[in-house]
């Protein structure tokens, strides 16, 4: 065990073997915030059971479901249904699905997939064991688990499914910006921050087990602090991080744009250990698309913020998404965002057609544009921002970065500088006549560019 409460997962989850347990399984969808929760289920059933990462071996398999939009509710119900034959083809004797999706459908999942023995929602998960002894024992139902309560916050010891070097710190729980195509609210709650004392120790619990760049993630991270200490403390949040030993990069994920504060950008500019990137959900930059979609922001603000950060944080990477195909958005609409794009070059761009979902206002609104169109939006925008991406690695060339050492295919190490987050951005390939120790940094100078990667080579110079 790595420090007192975080285990690492790698190549297997590694927990004392047991053979008179049963074995456990998790197949964990969905974003980085369902991955904390599925690491704290598992955490939490690792004290009772043996936990293994091939359901195929497991005698109770966990499903921890996404139901953020259609393409993931669906992947979630298929994933459901292929666990469930396992019932038939493998050893798994009890079948749980958890999550969005159960939280949102309980009922008609249940009655969709009648091999679902145990379903959860998306709180008290520290009870999972409880709930698990009293079901087989026949006292529990499995609607009955599916109470909500808009207080709680999932905490507690973790089994890490990440990268050793790599972890998630959700800093709070819920949402209160209510726009109008997401559900998420009506799911989990009310925006609800964790303490810092908490944060703190979690974060030092990761720095023992050998975690080296903590990763900041909630639906917004800008507004922390704002309901338990009646002001935003984000700020102060990552003074008290950056003192944690064995830390050296803080990233911070979901900053809505309108939230962000001048104390927020003057810490992330003098604080050494927090990487110069923000991710800002802007979702959209025409003015009659904000107002439609519920965001509390207009195209000026937008602009004025991503200007601030530039000119304030040298070196400032900015990721952002947008939503193409909301309902009501004309041609004009959509080419403010291809000029913005060109006008601004922002490093880092995701582009999702709009999903009509079901118990949201925009699912409800006149003017719901085709599969098509958006469909050929998305496509334009990506094209777009593939040139301006090669355009932007063709400036890196020649520079030096430190390098997050995170894999090595028997020819080539890959690992990621401070301008590219894990999962959703692209990495730096090199090669060494040496042994690099995976998790390590090493400095990397910028030989070659590609649409999104980039090629490097080692240098003999330390990191910073």
């Amino acid at each position: 065990m790595n420090g007192n409460n975080i285990e690492i997962v790698k190549d297997q989850i590694r927990v004392k073997a047991n053979h008179d347990k049963y074995k456990v399984g998790m197949v964990s969808l969905g974003c980085d915030k369902n991955r904390v929760d599925s690491e704290i289920i598992l955490g939490n059933m690792s004290t009772e059971y043996e936990i293994t990462n091939n359901p195929k071996n497991a005698d109770i398999i966990i499903v921890n479901t996404c139901g953020f939009i259609e393409s993931a509710k669906q992947e979630s119900i298929d994933t459901i249904l292929e666990m469930a034959e396992y019932k038939n083809s493998y050893k798994c004797k009890l079948l749980i699905a958890t999550g969005c999706l159960t939280q949102r459908y309980g009922e008609e999942l249940g009655q969709l997939i009648p091999e679902i023995d145990l379903m959860l929602g998306v709180n008290d998960y520290n009870k999972i064991n409880e709930f698990i002894t009293q079901f087989i024992q026949g006292n529990k139902m499995a609607e009955e688990l599916l109470g909500y309560s808009d207080e709680n916050i999932n905490e507690g010891k973790r089994i890490l499914t990440t990268q050793k070097e790599t972890a998630y710190i959700r800093i709070a729980e819920g949402c209160n910006n209510f726009c109008t195509y997401c559900i998420i609210p009506k799911i989990r709650g009310k925006f609800r921050s964790r303490r810092i004392e908490n944060i703190i120790n979690e974060a030092k619990e990761l720095s023992n087990a050998g975690v080296k760049e903590l990763i900041l993630i909630a639906q917004d991270t800008t507004l922390y602090g704002s309901d338990i200490y009646n002001k935003k403390s984000l700020h102060i949040l990552l003074q008290e991080l950056s003192k944690v030993e064995g830390i050296k990069w803080i990233r911070v994920l979901y900053c809505y744009p309108e939230e962000i504060y001048d104390e927020l950008i003057d810490e992330i500019a003098n604080n050494d250990k927090v990487v110069k990137y923000l991710d800002l959900p802007i979702q959209h930059i025409s003015d009659h698309i904000l107002k439609l979609m519920g965001r509390k922001t207009t195209k000026q603000t937008i602009l004025g913020k991503i200007d601030k950060l530039r000119q304030r944080i040298p070196g400032m990477i900015i990721r952002t998404t947008f939503i193409v195909g909301f309902p009501q958005e004309t041609q004009e609409d959509f080419n403010e965002i291809k000029d913005f794009l060109k006008e601004y070059k922002l490093d880092k761009v995701g582009v999702f057609t709009y999903s009509q979902e079901e118990d949201t206002p925009a699912s409800k609104m006149d003017g719901q544009i085709s599969e098509e169109v958006k469909k050929n939006r998305e496509e334009t925008l990506m094209l777009l921002q593939k040139d301006i991406s090669e355009e932007l690695n063709k400036l890196k060339i020649g520079k030096l970065y430190d390098i997050l050492v995170e894999g090595y295919d028997g020819e080539c190490y890959m690992g990621r500088s401070y301008e590219m987050a894990p999962d959703i951005d692209a990495n730096v390939f090199f090669k060494s006549l040496d042994s690099i120790e995976i998790g390590t940094f090493i400095r990397v100078k910028i030989t070659k560019n590609m649409d999104y990667d980039l090629v490097g080579v080692v240098v003999d110079e330390p990191c910073k």
